[in-house]
């Protein structure tokens, strides 16, 4: 996905999450406010982490009115303190107080993937594994979540069901086996994607090996199962492990030897970093 279509695609979600908050009108705002008047506000940080989402919370209110000036003091993948000034915004304040909520939610929500996912890559840095996202993302926020997950020291697994082939249990469980699976998707898919699969056990592995896959996932295994996983594969795939990875328990499988360790939790588990627009006032 280029960088065009990133910013179409991520125009018409923010678009979409205003409306949501604003169905026909502030109705709040426009009680106390009749008329434009200049103001501004601060973005103020309140727990330490890292940031991550800053132009998209600069968007929300461009789109609300194009005039709204943003200025940062911090950016993306910074490391911010609690009372930490990240940012002075400047506008009508109609637009401010009625953009507030959706912003600082993609910011808060943001920020907070990108601080767990550092939180777990921290973990992995002495080592040559690559901390990998999953497709358990918020629907209508992959974007910018897996986007999160890049800023916090990870890397993207594939974007969606159109970017790659990985045979899981219930591809294996269609196609018959994990031979015929593989087979089916080398005779379908162009050469110049790579084929992962799924297993779960020391046979499926074998089959999966025999069979020529790509990528072998090693899926809820337990570590020693993984380490003999590894060795039967013996570097004839690339190989991945999964399966409720958190950051309590990714240290155990540091010495497995896998190539990637995959984690859903990067981005359905992490809690938002806590963020808030204070010190509204009229210039």
């Amino acid at each position: 996905m280029n960088d065009i279509t990133m910013k179409l695609n991520a125009d018409n979600l923010i678009k979409m999450a205003l409306q949501e908050d604003i169905s026909s009108e502030d109705v709040t705002t426009n009680a106390v406010m009749r008329n434009r008047k200049q103001g501004e506000v601060q973005l103020i940080c309140k727990q330490d982490g890292i940031i991550a989402g800053l132009g998209v919370f600069e968007r929300v209110f461009k789109l609300l009115d194009e005039t709204t000036e943003v200025e940062f003091y911090a950016e993306d993948g910074d490391e911010v303190k609690n009372k930490q000034l990240l940012g002075v915004i400047r506008g009508d304040i109609r637009v401010l107080l009625s953009g507030e909520r959706t912003a600082l939610n993609y910011l808060q929500r943001m920020s907070g993937i990108a601080t767990y996912t550092h939180q777990i890559a921290e973990l992995l840095k002495e080592t040559k594994i690559k901390l990998l996202d999953t497709r358990k993302t918020t629907p209508n926020m992959r974007i910018f979540e897996k986007y999160a997950v890049k800023v916090g020291g990870g890397y993207n697994h594939r974007y969606n069901l159109s970017d790659g082939i990985l045979l899981k249990d219930n591809h294996i469980g269609a196609a018959g086996s994990v031979k015929k699976a593989v087979e089916m998707a080398k005779e379908y898919a162009p050469f110049v994607r790579k084929i992962e699969i799924e297993t779960e056990n020391l046979e499926m592995v074998k089959e999966a090996v025999e069979a020529g896959a790509d990528i072998i996932m090693l899926d809820n295994m337990t570590p020693e199962v993984m380490k003999e996983a590894v060795k039967l594969i013996d570097g004839r795939a690339e190989t991945e492990c999964s399966g409720n990875v958190t950051k309590e328990n990714i240290e155990r499988l540091v010495e497995v030897g896998v190539d990637y360790i995959s984690s859903g939790a990067l981005t359905h588990s992490s809690p938002i970093l806590d963020l808030s627009l204070k010190n509204l006032h009229e210039v």
